[in-house]
């Protein structure tokens, strides 16, 4: 079993970008089409930006139209908790990482096969992590 990662909010914001910090921290949400991940295509695995744990893959992202990184599944369903939020004026199911408490997005029953979820994840609370090239070839 993993510990949860715990810190300050002083210490979380000396870590993190302003614009990271109010996302993970303090549940905030970037743009739609402005993340460095919405249109990302590059295999490997996306991390969280807070305490590394690993998230997503790659081939489980895809293209929703809705402007934000768009996952089928995550790498493993232990790394990652699910909340109702009420916020807005509506109901959603806020996705955390179960390690450091961190808001990543949301998750919708509107996906694709296999599961028909679609994670809808910020891109800056994510930190992306290429899969290493095979040089021998």
């Amino acid at each position: 079993m993993v510990e949860k990662v715990v810190k300050t909010e002083a210490q979380w914001r000396e870590e993190l970008t302003p614009t990271s910090f109010e996302v993970t921290r303090k549940k905030g949400t970037e743009r739609a089409f402005t993340g460095q991940y919405w249109d990302h295509h590059e295999p490997g695995i996306y991390r969280c930006i807070c305490c590394g744990t690993p998230l997503f893959a790659s081939d489980t992202k895809f293209d929703s139209g809705c402007g934000w990184p768009s996952y089928f599944a995550p790498l493993n369903p232990d790394n990652i908790e699910e909340h109702v939020d009420r916020s807005y004026g509506m109901t959603r199911t806020e996705v955390t990482c179960k390690i450091c408490d961190s808001h990543l997005g949301h998750v919708f029953e509107d996906g694709p096969a296999p599961t028909g979820l679609r994670y809808c994840i910020n891109s800056v609370s994510l930190a992306f992590e290429p899969f290493a090239s095979d040089s021998s070839a």
